[in-house]
């Protein structure tokens, strides 16, 4: 008999070292490197590997041109917000991972799939909850289907097994840190159960055409869990973001092969359940003051959704040597670049004072096109003067105080427009004809927006 070997993997990334570390390699992380006893597999158990009962082990090879599409085929979740950030609903055969923090709305945005589609056969496999703690969820959630299985069963195989004795249209696994296959030593939700596991469903999705959908834990850092492979052998992986101060939730898909990645749904959590936010804009807006001093409103585009939303910033004197900056749902490092921008190229001191910025409505927005907009909304809160009534900011503000081109200034103009603003201060780069009642400045430079906007 073949020995075994002893193994040091890393509980963030996956990197694997023959002997223990403190700080990994490839990551960073600190003493997150766990032991793990890996066997040596015989020639026999080789040749099986990868092999799941009842599915065929392959398929000759097929002309590109030969291929049918029908397996190609989509049909919606009835989550308009849900089907939205999928790209129009599930792929048949898909094989989806959804990645957020514990008490997001993971597994009752599932569940809500059996409300809204009580014709699809779904096999809901629960690793972390017994069936009635899921049965009275479901009846708050007003879950009522006769085609909607639970299966309270941690072992992978046990699991495909009745996959494939069902062949549900959608396989729903919570979570994949549960489940684990008998062959292997390891625990749950190690690096190498959750890649064998994975692997399995893989093959399951593919070969069997079942639209599978897996919940994953995430780390404190919010990424994730287990290996980094697990997101490449999904086709769509969407992330749940949201802050426990507020009722609104946002799915973003991280990566899509079946549809734009960064596509974005907006969510509202009640009582019950999660609802579809529609018109998420005007909802980030619905506490703007315009007569506040510091207070801005920028168009992001979040995937090919354009989003209005209100900035805040405020400057005070600072009380001790080091100024105090802060930002909320704003990169921290762009702040200090702006910052650094509006000292040198605009003239304003912020060396003593402290910088606070908070996105309102708990949005974290990642689009250069909101550098103007912060930058007003600084001054504004600097010099303690309001911004003019309904204008909205575009552009990327450059190291040399220039406001550079924007994408999709259609969009975003017309996003404005709707909402009731009359008047968007827009790189100059950007202005164009427009057939609606909405006035737009150009500027080249953070100066010159300052005196537009002032």
């Amino acid at each position: 008999m073949p020995k075994d070997r002893i193994q040091y993997v890393c509980g963030d990334c996956g990197h694997t070292s023959t002997k223990w570390l403190g700080n990994c390699p490839n990551c960073g992380a600190w003493h997150t490197f766990k032991e793990f006893t890996v066997e040596r597999k015989t020639k026999s158990e080789k040749e099986h590997k990868g092999k799941v009962d009842g599915i065929e082990d392959s398929q000759p090879p097929q002309k590109l041109d030969d291929i049918d599409m029908d397996s190609q085929e989509r049909f919606l979740s009835n989550i308009q917000e849900f089907d939205r950030v999928l790209g129009g609903g599930f792929v048949s055969g898909s094989f989806v991972l959804i990645g957020g923090d514990p008490g997001i709305g993971k597994s009752t945005l599932t569940l809500q799939i059996g409300k809204a589609r009580p014709d699809l056969e779904i096999l809901y496999c629960a690793g972390e909850e017994s069936a009635g703690q899921i049965k009275q969820r479901a009846k708050r959630l007003g879950v009522s289907s006769d085609n909607f299985y639970i299966y309270t069963e941690t072992d992978i195989n046990k699991v495909l097994k009745e996959a494939q004795k069902l062949d549900p249209d959608l396989l729903v696994v919570d979570s994949i840190q549960t489940v684990y296959r008998t062959e292997l030593t390891s625990m749950a939700g190690s690096i190498q159960q959750v890649k064998e596991c994975a692997a399995l469903l893989q093959q399951l999705a593919k070969k069997q055409d079942i639209t599978t959908l897996v919940i994953g834990h995430v780390t404190k850092e919010g990424t994730i869990a287990g290996p980094r492979v697990l997101e490449h052998m999904v086709d769509t992986v969407l992330q749940f973001e949201g802050d426990s101060n507020y009722n609104y939730r946002m799915l973003r898909s991280i990566k899509n092969r079946f549809g734009p990645a960064q596509e974005v749904g907006v969510f509202e959590m009640k009582e019950s359940g999660l609802e579809d936010v529609l018109n998420p804009s005007q909802l980030f807006l619905s506490e703007y003051n315009s007569k506040v001093s510091g207070n801005a409103v920028i168009c992001s585009i979040e995937g090919s959704r354009p989003l209005l939303v209100e900035v805040q910033a405020l400057v005070t004197p600072s009380n001790y040597g080091t100024p105090q900056r802060t930002a909320t749902g704003f990169d921290y490092r762009r702040l200090s670049l702006l910052l650094a921008v509006l000292e040198k190229r605009g003239g304003y001191q912020f060396s003593g004072q402290d910088v606070y910025l908070n996105i309102a409505g708990g949005l974290k927005v990642n689009d250069p096109a909101a550098d103007l907009g912060v930058t007003m909304a600084l001054v504004s809160s600097f010099l303690d003067k309001p911004i003019s009534n309904k204008v909205a900011f575009l552009g990327e503000v450059g190291l040399g105080g220039e406001v550079r081109t924007v994408n999709k200034i259609d969009h975003r103009l017309t996003e404005i427009n709707k909402l009731g603003f009359g008047h968007a201060i827009i790189p100059q780069s950007n202005v164009v004809e427009s057939n609606n009642d909405l006035k737009t400045s150009g500027v080249t430079n953070i100066s010159s927006a300052i005196k537009k906007a002032l």
